[in-house]
């Protein structure tokens, strides 16, 4: 078994190899470049990767080989010349690619693949993206006109999570917009945040589904019915019946943070990143350290052995913690530019890297070549 660990940085997509002699690290594809997400797709041996070009728009690429190929990027719809449609916040609502924040593959076609993006809009294709359908009827959802950004001035997909028994299943992540499912592949859809709560809106709209701010959903393939999120305000877990959430409220450094992962056998596994909000945004205290709950919420453990406990402002985006198939090794990347790898579940952290650019997202991949 060969495993990797795709990174993307604000300067480029990094990759670590691990071998007899232990973890290597790449010199920077795209170098210069901000990477917002990686994909590998097991089917074909291909890599996506998304590329933030800023003034010159979002990009795609793909390698299906040793070479990048461009692809074409998601297109949105336009609104007749002079219409101006607004989200929730009041801002304008653009039709243009901004970032794509999330590439899920779609296991109903030997190519497909599914595309979240800001400004919230979701994408389909059946070709390997060579072409990108705009799924028009989560656009055309009457709370979509609540939604409105939070980080980013607009909102955005940031999680598609695809059910291993039943392609046809997938949720969404929206910030600020709630959890989205579809039963029948996307021709309908239905905000699933029943039970979160939204402390950053006036109390008598807390509970309103179209507002809440999920930073960061996670599945345990293992167990599809287990979801859990990192919110804006808590740490939500998907309820027995599949009817929406519930709030964890066992003690814990902070209920803040971005980033969220779930074993991907055992339901009751899953570690989050806590930090200080809303401004600050750094670790609390100084001190970084990685929740782990074992029993479904009820406890936490603050995993601290070979993580910086002074001084220290790694924040961890929403894509920069993943836990690999064997559910006990972790990657974990900051804003900051340190990669560590954890072991046992997390129990120690090993710093892999400390001088990368900021880390955008970090992605397994895991083959038997």
């Amino acid at each position: 078994m060969t495993r990797r660990l795709l990174i993307a940085t604000r300067k480029g997509l990094f990759t670590a190899t691990e071998g007899s002699a232990g973890w290597t690290l790449s010199d920077p594809e795209f170098r210069g470049v901000p990477v917002s997400m990686l994909l590998h797709d097991p089917r074909d041996g291909s890599t996506y990767a998304a590329l933030d070009h800023g003034h010159f728009g979002a990009k795609l690429h793909r390698k299906h080989g040793k070479r990048w190929r461009e692809l074409p990027a998601p297109v949105y719809p336009q609104l007749p010349k002079g219409k101006v449609e607004r989200e929730g916040g009041g801002r304008p609502w653009p039709r243009s690619l901004k970032l794509v924040w999330s590439l899920e593959l779609d296991p109903r076609t030997p190519g497909g693949l599914w595309c979240g993006t800001i400004p919230g809009g979701l994408f389909h294709s059946a070709d390997a993206g060579a072409s990108w359908t705009f799924n028009a009827p989560l656009w055309a959802e009457p709370g979509r006109k609540k939604w409105f950004g939070g980080g980013y001035d607009t909102p955005g997909i940031h999680s598609v999570l695809v059910d291993p028994r039943d392609a046809d299943v997938v949720t969404l992540g929206i910030s600020c917009g709630g959890v989205w499912r579809t039963h029948d592949g996307g021709r309908r859809w239905t905000n699933i945040a029943h039970g979160m709560r939204a402390a950053y809106v006036p109390k008598d709209q807390a509970g309103d589904v179209d507002t809440q701010d999920p930073h960061r959903l996670a599945l345990c393939r293992g167990v599809p019915d287990r979801i859990w999120c990192q919110h804006h305000n808590g740490i939500f877990v998907s309820r027995a019946d599949g009817a929406g959430f519930r709030e964890v409220k066992a003690k814990a450094v902070s209920r803040f943070g971005f980033a969220c992962a779930a074993h991907p056998h055992d339901a009751e596994v899953a570690w989050f990143v806590p930090a200080e909000k809303d401004q600050c945004r750094v670790p609390v205290d100084g001190a970084l350290v990685v929740l782990r709950t074992g029993d479904g919420g009820k406890t936490f453990t603050a995993l601290r052995r070979g993580l910086p406990q002074q001084h220290a402002y790694d924040l961890v985006w929403r894509h920069g913690l993943e836990v690999a198939a064997d559910g006990s090794t972790l990657a974990m990347g900051s804003t900051s530019g340190r990669l560590w790898l954890g072991t046992d579940g997390g129990e120690q952290w090993h710093e892999f890297a400390v001088n990368l650019p900021p880390i955008a997202a970090v992605r397994w991949v895991e083959s038997d070549d």
